[in-house]
């Protein structure tokens, strides 16, 4: 695979042909108030005499761009959402290469009216290494959660415990503006189902990251950036919220800026009441005989949850800012849970008993963060120097009552009633110190050098007990225990780039020292891990005449059992399927490719990929049920999995009144655990496809679809079936453009269902859950000061 990714990149550079020779014309994109830089604004060059389109470019997220012209005599336009446009005087291009300089667009906040739909940004800007989804083009987030964003993420899929994925890896690592967060510490992916939508302003998919990121995260890196206002004076943005299955919401977003100094708060809360369900159907075989059970259970879970954010920059002057914030989270929630047994001998016309069990459950989770950012500019464009200091204070406490009863087929009680209590505290704290430097050099180089280090405890005192018949209560066991997780890891990196002709080239290695013990206090198990690791990184760009470039990059990458993957702690709300981490679980490792193009167009970008990985101790969940038919399911080391894929995705404006955002994935994954199994093996080909549909159908008013598929794929126990979806919405500006009323529809046909068959030695076992039902939201946005969905780039949305 890694031949034929050289291959194709020599082969696409030899046939590239001959261009007329062209000088380069070069420039950085400011907001004229802050002087902050502008990612992804558009800037298009056009001939002065005929003012006919000749290139374009997007800027980085530095605010660079560079464009390449034959002599002549030119102008340019540069266009940024919520900016005035500004057209430059004539440019001259002759041999020697042009320099802008720097270009300060004015917020165009003031005129609100002048701000159409056909002349915002696209919701999906493409670089050949990231993917930045703005968050408020799509009409079906409106009145949803940050976990309800990312299943309509290209490349992202999120199961039914809200569980992320990408590009059908679970290896993925999530940042919130760029760092870690308790948020998705304790509970993983689904964590983000507390966070309201209406918080985020952008979501960065990056798929093969480089030595400056953290080497967590095999599957790539996805990094929720959440919203912060700089402009001048006071502004904001307020959402009202409500939607059937009850979803009722309120958020605020504002800032005040005067002179040097920026304050800025952003508040949400929800109560929401998501109802669930799923069906199981096993077979277990013992002595010639086969026990089936039918289960069914339904579930409801009522939560208050409150976000609170807030803080300061203060400008020393405009090349150096101090940033200071706090985060606060509370949820508290109730979850009640019906399961039915239904048992069987041979068939399901042989009933032997139900058996019947709830579960009340009342969870509280507060959650702080203390982060304090310090960002130098130098005088060369480029030249900086940014620190980090941050602080997670976490908890989690949970408290379960479960009844249980069982009766024969004539309805008779076979057993007495069961009566279980379950208390489960977790708690997490870590600090977290980062430094990064960067220096140009020559014409195009760059030197980068920076340094990470962390320290986390994370413990979870858990225990399950069971009333005696005179009222007492009995531990269970094997189900009390009291598990400790310590963390250190330190980390350095070096990454040198420069540019020759059209190569672009950058070289980057990152060492990484872990230091992780776990201990069970009760059984005194402790088990210290310490390794030390190299994660180098290449990326090669090509850039090709209008407007085409090629990109090949190389990354390893890690993914380190974190706590949930090794405390022994097992659920308990189901009494025959029990899920648990893996304390002997090692860290896998991976070696990832990519070969990527990309094509600007007037209207929209164009961006195609092949990408390999190869991983070494894979981490996948299996399945064992015992003869009584109780199941486990924890995580064990499979020995290799290699996975080959291609990637397709593009934005593109057809009219002004009609834009198509759409994605495309194919991929085989080739997985071998014949080190515990030798069944534990799968071969699938498998892909996934999305596409959002957005018509401006009167002034103002907005139509969208958006529609979800991923195609069956085996698994090494068995196989996963298809699920498909549609989301539509409709949204209507009002007050002079400074609102906006939003109906929407998520998962229209209720189809969103996650269907399973897992299958062992001594057992089959048919899955069908549906988390959340079919959602109905109505959101009013109402902006003071704001332009329209404005893409802004802040100092803490940096890595």
């Amino acid at each position: 695979m890694i031949r034929f990714l050289l291959a194709s990149c020599c082969a696409v550079l030899l046939t590239a042909g001959v261009s007329l020779a062209q000088s380069r014309i070069t420039g950085n994109v400011t907001d004229a108030q802050s002087g902050a830089v502008l990612p992804f604004a558009s800037v298009r060059l056009f001939r002065q005499a005929d003012q006919s389109l000749v290139t374009g470019a997007v800027t980085d997220e530095k605010g660079n761009f560079t464009l390449k012209a034959a002599t002549g005599s030119y102008y340019a336009l540069l266009e940024f959402v919520g900016y005035q446009p500004l057209k430059t005087n004539v440019i001259q291009v002759q041999k020697q290469a042009v320099d802008l300089g720097v270009i300060s667009l004015k917020p165009s906040a003031n005129n609100l009216d002048e701000v159409v739909v056909q002349a915002e940004k696209s919701s999906m800007e493409m670089t050949l290494d990231k993917k930045v989804f703005h968050v408020g083009k799509d009409l079906a987030n409106a009145g949803g959660t940050a976990s309800d964003i990312l299943s309509n993420v290209p490349s992202v899929a999120v199961d039914v415990e809200g569980n992320v994925s990408l590009r059908g890896s679970s290896a993925v690592r999530i940042l919130i503006d760029g760092k870690p967060s308790g948020l998705v510490s304790i509970k993983g992916g689904s964590g983000l189902q507390q966070l309201q939508g209406s918080a985020v302003e952008r979501i960065e998919v990056i798929t093969n990251p480089s030595a400056r990121y953290e080497a967590e995260g095999m599957g790539g890196i996805i990094n929720i950036v959440l919203k912060k206002e700089k402009k001048e004076g006071f502004n904001g943005s307020f959402d009202i919220i409500t939607g059937y299955p009850t979803n009722y919401g309120a958020a605020a977003n504002v800032n005040y800026r005067r002179k040097n100094l920026n304050f800025f708060v952003n508040y949400s809360m929800s109560y929401r009441n998501t109802p669930g369900r799923s069906d199981q159907y096993q077979e277990v075989y013992r002595n010639d005989s086969t026990f089936v059970t039918q289960q069914h259970s339904t579930n409801h879970l009522k939560g208050m949850y409150n976000n609170a954010r807030a803080g300061l920059d203060y400008y020393f002057d405009e090349k150096n800012i101090l940033t200071a914030s706090y985060t606060y989270r509370i949820s508290k929630g109730k979850r009640f849970s019906d399961i039915r047994y239904q048992d069987y001998l041979f068939n399901l016309s042989k009933p032997t008993g139900t058996t019947y069990r709830t579960q009340d459950e009342t969870e509280t989770e507060p959650n702080s963060e203390y982060a304090l950012t310090y960002k130098k500019t130098f005088a060369r464009q480029g030249h900086e120097l940014s620190a980090d200091v941050r602080f997670l204070d976490n908890w989690e406490s949970s408290d379960q009552y479960f009844t249980q009863k069982t009766t024969k087929p004539d309805g008779t009680p076979a057993a007495a009633g069961i009566l279980q209590h379950s208390l489960n505290d977790e708690t997490e704290k870590q600090w977290l110190g980062q430094v990064d430097y960067v220096r140009p050099f020559a014409k195009d180089g760059k030197l980068e050098l920076g340094g990470r280090t962390s320290f986390r405890k994370m413990t979870n005192d858990y225990a399950v007990t069971q009333q005696n018949e005179s009222g007492g209560w009995d531990p269970i066991a094997g189900l009390t225990n009291n598990f400790v997780y310590d963390e250190q890891i330190h980390a350095l990196y070096g990454i040198l780039g420069n540019k020759v002709s059209r190569f672009s080239f950058q070289a980057g290695l990152r060492a990484e020292w872990t230091n992780v013990t776990t201990t069970l206090k009760q059984t005194n198990d402790v088990n210290p891990r310490h390794y030390a690791n190299l994660f180098p990184s290449v990326h090669v760009t090509y850039d090709l005449p209008r407007q085409n470039a090629l990109q090949l990059s190389y990354s390893r990458r890690v993914r380190r059992p974190q706590y949930n993957d090794l405390s022994p702690f097992m659920t308990y709300s189901d009494s025959r399927n029990y899920w648990s981490g893996n304390p002997d679980l090692n860290p896998e490792f991976t070696n990832a490719f990519e070969f990527g193009h990309i094509k600007y167009f007037e209207k929209g970008s164009f961006t195609s990929s092949v990408y390999y990985r190869h991983t070494d101790g894979k981490i996948v969940r299996i399945r064992q049920v015992d003869e009584n038919g109780n199941a486990r399911t924890r995580p064990e080391n499979l020995a290799t999995e290699n996975s080959f894929g291609a990637e397709f995705t593009s934005s593109y404006a057809f009219f002004k009144w009609w834009k198509l955002d759409g994605s495309l994935n194919f991929f085989r994954a080739i997985t071998d655990g014949a080190n515990l199994d030798t069944g534990y093996k799968a071969d699938t080909y498998s892909w996934f496809a999305r596409a959002t549909s957005r018509f401006t159908i009167l002034q103002g008013t907005d139509f969208q679809l958006r529609g979800n598929y991923e195609a069956p794929q085996q698994t090494p126990q068995g196989k996963r079936k298809a699920i498909a979806t549609l989301d539509i919405a409709v949204s209507k500006d009002v007050l002079k453009n400074n609102g906006t009323i939003t109906l929407n529809v998520l998962d229209v046909f209720n189809s969103r269902r996650f269907r399973t068959i897992t299958q062992g030695d001594n057992f089959y076992t048919e899955n069908n859950s549906q988390g959340r039902l079919r959602q109905i939201n109505l959101t009013f946005n109402y902006r003071l000061r704001q332009a329209k969905k404005k893409v802004k780039e802040s100092a803490e949305g940096e890595f």
